[in-house]
């Protein structure tokens, strides 16, 4: 996308250039904004799994349940958020984004496949268990397509499809951000986090899968 501005920002292109430039703008104020999110929260849940920071009660009692399982899944889920910044930010750098790359591949693996037995043992009203659930099985789904489409290399279909990773992954953000407000306001919590648990990450979902963005155009 900057090389087309840089292009179009060349003598007689101005213009045209400032035009692409406020057309693409939103799309990556939107993505960007979601990325530096990602990376407290993603750091906290890392601090959680190595235990330097305590856990909430509702995330101690499925560690009770689930010894090394939830440490793990907190660790490498926070871990995948942090990573997944960079290696968006480094796509057009092969030295760097295809390790990285890689990394992030094995992190999402690891936070995903923990995340069903997570959801299974969790503390949290039916529905929110079922949202996780359903995150998890979503983000496999979408990793392994993106691994089955970088070796076809249909770069197109990776990148669009690593987007919407990235999307069901920020799902734990959004999650975060309205508990905090739940319990900030003393609203309801249980049905506030139910439907937490699936509007966290369908809605970025539906949002990067049906606009267009500026690495991964959208399709029909």
């Amino acid at each position: 996308m900057f090389n087309d501005v840089t292009t179009a920002l060349l003598p007689g292109g101005i213009k045209s250039g400032l035009r692409l430039l406020a057309a693409r703008a939103p799309g990556l104020a939107v993505i960007c904004g979601v990325l530096l999110l990602s990376l407290p929260t993603g750091l906290v849940a890392m601090s959680q799994g190595i235990g330097a920071v305590p856990l909430p009660y509702n995330l101690f009692v499925v560690d009770e349940r689930l010894p090394g399982i939830f440490k793990l899944h907190m660790l490498a889920s926070g871990a995948a958020l942090v990573l997944i910044p960079a290696v968006i930010a480094l796509r057009r750098t092969s030295v760097w984004h295809r390790p990285l790359g890689y990394t992030a591949e094995t992190l999402v693996l690891l936070g995903a496949v923990t995340s069903l037995p997570v959801a299974y043992y969790s503390h949290s009203v039916l529905a929110a268990r079922l949202g996780f659930l359903a995150q998890g099985i979503v983000w496999l789904v979408l990793i392994a397509l993106g691994i089955a489409a970088i070796r076809r290399r249909r770069y197109g279909d990776h990148a669009r499809l690593m987007l919407m990773m990235a999307a069901v992954a920020s799902g734990a953000l959004w999650v975060r951000l309205t508990t905090t407000l739940a319990t900030g306001y003393d609203l309801p919590f249980d049905p506030v986090y139910g439907c937490a648990a699936w509007l966290g990450w369908l809605v970025p979902l539906a949002v990067v899968t049906l606009l267009p963005t500026p690495w991964a155009p959208a399709r029909r």
